[in-house]
């Protein structure tokens, strides 16, 4: 038989832990009552794997790191509520006829081993783990075994409900069990696209039918046909999530609602908008958890960096991004300010909507019900003495006089524009009504953007593409001899699409003197691009050939997005 050891003993002797640290954490145990390993951790003197490690030697457990992605005891997955097993960090690995194994990280509370054992009716074998690492199995294996859209739109189809038939009262939809089939069903909505990767949920009805369609790197795929008698219903359901009114169907509302999702943050954006054979409904699918993209995430290659460094840390001036809706505008603008942000300067945005927090900046939220437009929200800002401002969009004449003036009396101002490429957004400032010269000396760049599908890695293979595709391509981009080109087969990993995940092609117009000039003669957009290319420019399409040569997107992909070149 073994002599029981002190855990502080195994933190010295058997992972080398300091003495020293052992015997301070000992010192403010006995003031505070928390256990050793807790404050040992929070000095960051050890860390949860060491702890956990120490744990499995003093009660003789097995450690596992990490946990199989597979288990045995996946049919455990219905009986165990997630929020038990989050709770008590506790997660089935594999059972036979009398044992279940279960990885744990507190060896010394048995009440959530023993509601297992009487759940199940097996004995326990718990291992040890790390809290992240049980945490991650949990969040991945629940995720993945959650209930299909198509199993509820099955009941939904069986059921004789004629009241699907007739709007939902909100006291219906939340209290009472006939329309569970109707919340899962939006539930499973959200969480399918979440899992496939969708930015935005399209719920569309029709005279004889009811489609679904997901938008996935850019593109939309219809992915179900819930019966139409279900439309009412789940059209309130998603009304009464994002706090809208739910008996308004003439006019269009948006809204928004946050969910939690195998541990992530999501806020979903809804738009309704009424239509012949009843409302349409769009959800914006945005992960509040995930990280902001870098300069260097966000594809932009070394020759297009150090100009775009240049231009962004001017000390005054007009920084415009453009592209088309979903181009990624709001993303670079963001990777730019996070280069820019530091405890010497103020930076202050006005957006609609904050998509993501960005630590140490003030971010204002445009509310039109209240005349906080993009225009009055920037006035408001220069009240406050920044040194950079961010404004959303220059959606209009008096949004981008004040943005102009701001750059003009000292402010470095980024903004977005919608026009197909850099040379347009200028003649778009002067259409608006700004006039050459002070767009001429406010403006220092236009960064113009697109969003190309990228190859799925699984199944990429080389490609052939049609001469008639080559020759059209070969007009503006000089093709290099022997040229090998790939595109995607398609495979379970992509859903057949034969892509996966998006990348940015980019061109950046500096605007110095000869393009000033230009400007101040009127010319158009296409005479100012070509000027910009000859002083060394790379077009859209020009820079889209190139990932495509690289092997990391299709020539047809680039043709796709810009077709607009030509």
């Amino acid at each position: 038989m073994k002599t029981w050891r002190l855990i502080g003993d195994i933190f010295v002797e058997d992972f080398n832990v300091s003495q020293e640290h052992v015997d301070a954490a000992l010192a403010e145990q006995k003031e505070t009552s928390k256990r050793l390993g807790e404050l040992l951790q929070s000095r960051q003197f050890i860390d949860s794997a060491l702890l956990a490690r120490s744990l499995a030697v003093q009660y003789e457990l097995t450690f596992i790191d990490p946990i199989p992605d597979e288990t045995t005891a996946d049919d455990l997955l219905a009986l165990i509520p997630i929020n038990f097993a989050k709770q008590y960090l506790i997660f089935p690995l594999g059972r036979n006829d009398s044992q279940l194994q279960v990885a744990i990280f507190d060896p010394t509370d048995s009440r959530p081993l023993n509601d297992l054992a009487t759940l199940t009716g097996a004995m326990i074998e718990p291992c040890l783990a790390t809290p992240e690492e049980i945490l991650r199995a949990i969040n991945r294996v629940y995720e993945k075994h959650a209930g299909g859209t198509n199993e509820v739109i099955e009941e939904i189809e069986d059921r004789d409900n004629s009241d699907l038939d007739t709007p939902f009262e909100p006291r219906d939809l939340l209290d009472t069990s006939d329309e569970a089939p109707i919340i899962r069903f939006v539930n499973s909505l959200i969480t399918q696209g979440f899992k496939e990767r969708a930015s935005d949920i399209h719920i569309e009805p029709f005279e004889q039918e009811l489609i679904v369609r997901y938008r996935i790197d850019g593109i939309l795929y219809e992915v179900h046909k819930p019966p139409l008698k279900a439309h009412a219903g789940i059209v309130s359901r998603i009304k009464i999530l994002a706090q809208l009114d739910i008996a308004e169907k003439r006019l269009p509302q948006d809204g928004r609602f946050r969910v939690r999702m195998a541990g992530r943050d999501m806020d979903l954006r809804v738009s309704t908008l009424p239509t012949a054979y009843g409302e349409r409904v769009v959800l914006r699918l945005l992960d509040k958890s995930a990280s902001i993209l870098s300069l260097e995430e966000i594809g932009l290659e070394t020759s297009l960096l150090k100009p775009f460094e240049a231009m962004i840390n001017k000390n005054h001036g007009v920084f415009l991004v453009t592209g088309p809706t979903g181009s990624g505008k709001t993303t670079t603008l963001y990777a730019a300010l996070t280069r820019l942000n530091n405890r010497e300067k103020n930076i202050i945005t006005v957006e609609d909507p904050i998509e993501y927090q960005l630590p140490g900046v003030g971010q204002i939220q445009v509310n039109p019900k209240i005349d906080l437009t993009f225009a009055n929200g920037l006035r408001s800002i220069l009240r406050q003495d920044p040194d950079i401002i961010m404004v959303g969009e220059i959606r209009d004449r008096e949004t981008a006089e004040i943005a102009v003036q701001s750059a003009l009396t000292g402010h470095m101002v980024f903004s977005t524009l919608h026009t197909n490429d850099a040379a347009g957004a200028l003649t778009r400032l002067v259409e608006m009504g700004i006039e050459p010269f002070l767009a001429a000396s406010s403006i220092v760049g236009i960064f113009a953007q697109r969003l190309v599908r990228t190859i799925c890695p699984h199944c990429k293979e080389t490609d052939q593409p049609p001469e008639e595709l080559l020759r059209e391509i070969s007009k503006e981009c000089s093709l290099p001899p022997g040229s090998t080109f790939y595109r995607g087969a398609g495979c379970e990993k992509c859903m057949q699409i034969g892509y996966w995940g998006r990348t940015g092609i980019y061109e950046l117009l500096k605007v110095d003197d000869d393009i000033r000039e230009l400007l101040l003669q009127d010319k158009d957009a296409a005479t100012i691009k070509k000027a910009a290319v000859k002083s060394g420019m790379q077009s859209l399409r020009s820079a889209g050939l190139s990932t495509a040569l690289q092997g990391i997107t299709t020539l047809d992909e680039i043709m796709r997005v810009t077709q607009e070149e030509v």
